[in-house]
């Protein structure tokens, strides 16, 4: 009952944080690993959870993202699934104890893409078209983090579609949500056939991010970004500080 309750309340506050400013993972995967479920699988369990919520978000963008060209967004649709395979696999073949030692080093890197995720944005919307736009050598590498690890994923995202030169935020936040959710559905699929779902946990806390997205947004709104950030960033930090305490 207790690691229920766990997983729920992960959920929802993974949610509220996800629908609001990201940063959910921060708090989905150290749960999961609180419960006792091993890194690599609750690494993989945190991402299935997150999938309802990439889905719902997605359709909640669906007219900006049909604004977008049909055969465009097919064509970084494939190449997410392509990327997202790769990084799948490369979990798969992690062992726990290699993984372990990579966590506090993808966590750290994940807060500090969230932290200074504005100005990175900023800086890629000053720097349009430096790299190809909408091209594959771009799109795979950054589907392959996401498969191997989801952490930070939308804020790597929408610094891309800057490079890329997109410049409306809302279709932006479509794309990011639709790829996300697309990237999500292989690393399930991968993720489930490889056996590192644990299910009861991915149910819960899949129920409990549906309603952190649905019914917490509307009180999270109602706190200054400033505070959430901060408080995303401290547990962001604190969780790397804790795993790299575990690594010793």
């Amino acid at each position: 009952m207790t690691d229920t309750l766990l997983m729920l309340c992960a959920g929802f506050f993974g949610g509220m944080l996800n629908a609001v400013a990201g940063g959910g993972t921060f708090i989905t995967f150290p749960a999961l690993v609180a419960s006792g479920v091993p890194v690599v699988a609750a690494n993989a369990t945190s991402t299935v959870a997150a999938l309802p919520g990439y889905l719902s978000a997605a359709l909640g963008f669906r007219h900006e993202i049909a604004q977008i060209e049909r055969a465009l967004v097919i064509r970084l649709t494939l190449w997410t699934l392509f990327g997202g395979v790769i990084g799948s696999c490369l979990l798969l073949v992690s062992s726990n104890t290699a993984f372990a030692i990579l966590v506090p080093f993808l966590l750290l890197a994940a807060t500090s893409i969230f932290i200074w995720g504005a100005k990175v944005r900023e800086w890629a919307g000053q720097h349009r078209n430096a790299v190809a736009p909408f091209g594959v050598g771009t799109m795979v590498p950054v589907a392959i983090y996401g498969g191997y690890f989801n952490g930070g994923l939308g804020i790597v995202l929408l610094a891309l579609f800057a490079l890329w030169g997109m410049v409306d935020l809302n279709q932006m936040n479509g794309l990011k949500n639709w790829l996300s959710f697309a990237l999500s559905v292989i690393s399930f699929a991968i993720f489930a056939a490889g056996g590192q779902v644990v299910w009861l946990p991915a149910a819960v806390m899949s129920v409990g991010t549906v309603l952190g997205g649905y019914l917490g947004a509307p009180v999270a709104r109602r706190l200054p970004i400033k505070v959430l950030r901060a408080l995303i960033a401290a547990i962001g930090f604190g969780m790397t500080a804790i795993f790299f305490w575990r690594l010793f």
